[in-house]
């Protein structure tokens, strides 16, 4: 059977010729990275770590898996390089060879700039590192793939049927040989595309009541279990309708939420569990139920969460601000990524191409790479919808705001520039435009800091400024109930 056996401990790190002992998750920018200085370490580091043969997972194959790491990494096992990982906010694994006695993991870790990977521009910390979880897996040589994109090797689709029934088809994949024995809701069939018929189904169901299925999908060999793999799901349907906005089960249910950044004071984006449940608290708390979470994949952890919360959630890739013609594979890699691991996600419902990508204009690659990218997510994923997020100032018109199913906007009318009126008369033009393109608000919101003011103004920074900038958005909001989704930045 599969054992998985976490190894952050007892790592040493090496920068610029300095070494220490830590503990993973980590950034070398937890620092400098937030202090406003804009000139945080960007370049090469070291994880490394010894492994005894009995550190090791029992099993005939050992793979290593990282959680994230970013945004490059080289991983060398007893000196040889195994692979090379570009992009730094998704899952990748790696099977070991040659276990010896006494073994060294090596990690070199690459946030340099450079022109392939994304994000490269974008006003957030490229914080590198390894930052999320890393484990050993130690499976038969009869077992589910690990091997795919860092997907976990079962793939569940469950279809709300007309008659009131829910068909959940199973798929997984294997490496090598095997019966699969697949169980949902008490029931048990065999193959490795299943479909199940379940009656009545309790529906995921967003925030007043998400309910989640499980299922299990055990490789059997001459009478034996020797892998096993556990996904859980939720039934539902959603409709993004351009004159009525968004529908869950068949009923209206704007989206008002908010966006998200994983990095915290002190730790940049080596956040613990706890960080997680607080900021996921903390969003339910204020009354969302949507999270944008920007700029690109973030843990699983965060994603099950919302699972469980009733969140509905806008995932995305860093393809952001700027188009590198270089990068055109790494946006297909890391596109790929994030749909495999993350298709069992009841929360999902689109996927975001792009965020703000015309800021350093428009090129006919630019157009192409959003085609390739919307029909590849339409490849993989025929259940869910792709979006952008647009920058203001670019034109209702351009052909590549029109490529994604639908779209959102990024507007900061009130505090940017314009006034805080301004909302409501731009997407009625939208609206008005394109009557049959959903269309969103990605952005908006304004800073503050612990200021206050009895005379307020545009820019001043106070509290009561931002009250009033957000009493005023929701105004114009609640009247326009076309918007599909409206996410405030940031959390």
């Amino acid at each position: 059977m599969r054992k998985v056996v976490n190894i952050n401990s007892n790592w040493n790190f090496e920068k610029k010729g300095e070494t220490q002992q830590l503990d993973l998750p980590h950034t070398w920018n937890g620092t400098d990275g937030q202090d406003g200085g804009n000139d945080y370490y960007r370049g090469c580091c070291a994880y490394t770590k010894e492994l005894a043969l009995s550190d090791m997972p029992e099993g005939d194959e050992v793979y290593l898996q990282f959680d994230g790491v970013n945004s490059s990494a080289k991983v060398y096992f007893n000196s040889k390089l195994l692979c090379t990982h570009h992009g730094g906010y998704s899952t990748f694994r790696v099977k070991l060879d040659d276990i010896k006695e006494s073994n060294v993991i090596k990690v070199e870790v690459d946030n340099s700039p450079n022109d392939y990977v994304y994000p490269q521009q974008a006003d957030f910390t490229f914080y590198g590192g390894i930052y999320r979880d890393v484990s050993l897996i130690g499976v038969s040589k009869n077992h589910f793939d690990l091997d795919y994109f860092g997907a976990p090797g079962i793939q569940i689709t469950p279809v709300l049927q007309d008659e009131g029934t829910a068909k959940v088809n199973v798929k997984t994949y294997v490496k090598g040989a095997g019966e699969v024995q697949v169980t949902v809701n008490d029931e048990t069939k065999t193959g490795n595309d299943v479909d199940f018929i379940i009656e009545n189904p309790h529906l995921w169901n967003g925030t007043a009541d998400p309910y989640l299925y499980s299922a299990k999908a055990e490789l059997v060999v001459d009478g034996e279990v020797v892998d096993e793999v556990l996904a859980r799901f939720g039934i539902r349907s959603f409709k993004i309708d351009a004159q009525k906005g968004f529908i869950l089960n068949g009923k209206s249910y704007p989206l008002r939420g908010v966006s998200r950044h994983q990095d915290r004071p002190g730790i940049g984006n080596a956040l613990l569990p706890e960080h997680h449940r607080e900021d996921i608290d903390l969003i339910c708390e204020m009354g969302a139920n949507t999270i944008r979470l920007a700029h690109y994949q973030h843990a699983q952890y965060f994603y099950d969460l919302c699972d469980e919360k009733g969140l509905v959630v806008w995932a995305e890739i860093p393809y952001i601000s700027s188009h590198l013609d270089n990068g055109t594979e790494n946006t297909k890699t890391q596109m790929t990524e994030l749909v495999a691991q993350n298709y069992n996600h009841p929360c999902i419902v689109t996927w975001g191409l792009s965020n703000e990508i015309s800021m350093s204009g428009l090129s006919p690659n630019v157009i192409e790479n959003h085609k390739m990218l919307n029909d590849l997510v339409h490849s993989m994923d025929k259940t869910r919808l792709t979006t952008e997020a647009v920058i203001s100032m670019c034109s209702m018109d351009e052909e590549y705001v029109h490529i994604s199913d639908v779209v959102s906007y990024n507007h900061y009318y009130g505090w940017y520039g314009g006034d805080v009126s301004m909302y409501g008369p731009w997407f009625d033009k939208f609206h008005k435009k394109y009557p049959n393109k959903p269309i969103g608000l990605s952005e908006y919101g304004c800073e503050a800091l612990n200021w206050h003011a009895t005379d307020i103004m545009q820019g001043d920074y106070t509290e009561e400024y931002q009250a009033y900038y957000h009493e005023e958005v929701i105004k114009q909001i609640a009247h326009r109930p076309f918007l599909w989704a409206t996410h405030v930045w940031n959390m």
